[in-house]
């Protein structure tokens, strides 16, 4: 652990006013082991009063602030998005405090500019920056890691990820998603310049790759445009044990191809808006952060991720499934993710890294306990 074990708290929590970051404060009331020492952070001290715990008053435009927050812990857990506006001060500080820091962006320009600007100070100072601890994009990043694990070693492997869910957005997911679909110049500017400054391994290849429409498992396997993959390739470089050339590619499973027109059709539509300010500010005022699904809503969602990776001769198929994706799950993702980056056992890692390299089958140990589900449903020949 590269954070002072003399540090104030173990785990801060940022953003425990937000909807998200509300039930990640409450997993960790519930779930969090006797005598670890956890506070809540953020810019009104009012609203985090009903938690009962510690407050730390922090604010995302002082940077002053989240350098005091940074060394007063070994972890900070931040929910406090859209990232790529307001999350690199506490980046920045926990890198030069050498201190863990965990978020639930989904948003690749950010990832890609934080890895530019503080993977190599976070380097030196031996603070692990991990970002997507949520339903991005720890099911997908310890799914594959999981399957991996049980195909041969040194061998080329090709792995798909077919995704079903059930849910509802909340404010926060809609800004972050509807801010990224504004910003594509800016997106591949940042693509381009982590791609310069990313050391690769010499002798081996780990990608994700878009793929094509086509039938798989049943389903029509729909590529899907999100950050898993990147982070699921960022996994395979990092890692040895996913072989001398790796490759992903991730889908959204769905059962008609009429679904697939009208999910396509519909996203087109907003990145269109996006572009276009007054329709932007149309649809953001549709649903406002801190807004989210009922209780009742949200025991009613899911998500199972399938897992189909082949590699010297030998095919697994693996699942991974939970309750609700977006909230209730990603509180208890990023919860554990926290207590496993403070307390357990984990290899030597520093830098920007993620959840496959830096945690692992600890963290998968602990989802596990607290209720997904990792299973290999089939091994076979082929």
């Amino acid at each position: 652990m590269s954070a002072d074990v003399n540090r104030e708290y173990d785990v801060v929590l940022l953003g425990a006013s937000g909807f998200t970051g509300a039930l990640t404060a409450e997993y960790l009331e519930k779930n969090a082991p006797d005598g670890l020492r956890w506070a809540v952070a953020g810019r009104n001290k009012q609203k985090l009063e009903r938690f009962g715990r510690d407050i730390l008053v922090a604010d995302v435009t002082d940077p002053g602030s989240l350098r005091e927050l940074a060394e007063s812990t070994k972890v900070v857990a931040t929910t406090v998005g859209p990232y790529v506006e307001y999350g690199e001060p506490l980046v920045a500080a926990c890198a030069e405090a050498g201190t863990g820091y965990l978020d639930i962006t989904g948003e690749q320009e950010f990832m890609d500019r934080m890895f530019v600007r503080y993977h190599e100070r976070a380097t030196q100072t031996g603070a692990r920056i991990i970002h997507a601890c949520g339903f991005d994009s720890i099911p997908y990043d310890l799914g594959v890691q999981y399957t991996v694990e049980q195909l041969p070693q040194s061998v080329p492997i090709q792995v798909d990820g077919l995704l079903r869910a059930g849910g509802r957005p909340s404010g926060g997911t809609f800004h972050t998603a509807i801010t990224a679909f504004s910003r594509p110049k800016q997106h591949l500017d940042a693509h381009r310049a982590r791609r310069e400054s990313e050391t690769r391994p010499a002798d081996r290849r780990a990608r994700a790759v878009a793929g094509r429409i086509h039938r798989q498992q049943g389903f029509w396997a729909v590529p899907l445009p999100t950050i898993d993959p990147q982070i699921v390739g960022y996994s395979g470089r990092l890692l040895d044990r996913y072989g001398p050339d790796f490759r992903y590619s991730h889908y959204a499973a769905v059962k008609h191809l009429p679904t697939v027109a009208a999910g396509i059709g519909g996203v087109s539509l907003l990145i269109a808006g996006a572009q276009v300010p007054p329709v932007r500010n149309a649809l953001l005022k549709r649903l406002q952060p801190g807004d989210g699904p009922s209780a009742e809503r949200r025991a009613q969602s899911w998500f199972n991720v399938r897992f189909v990776g082949r590699g010297g001769g030998k095919q697994v198929i693996t699942e991974v499934a939970g309750r609700d994706p977006g909230y209730d799950e990603t509180a208890k993702m990023l919860g554990e993710s926290a207590l496993c980056l403070a307390l357990d056992d984990l290899p030597e890692t520093a830098g920007q890294t993620t959840t496959a390299a830096a945690m692992g089958p600890a963290l998968r140990e602990r989802l596990v306990k607290a209720g997904m589900t990792f299973a290999t449903l089939e091994v076979d020949s082929y």
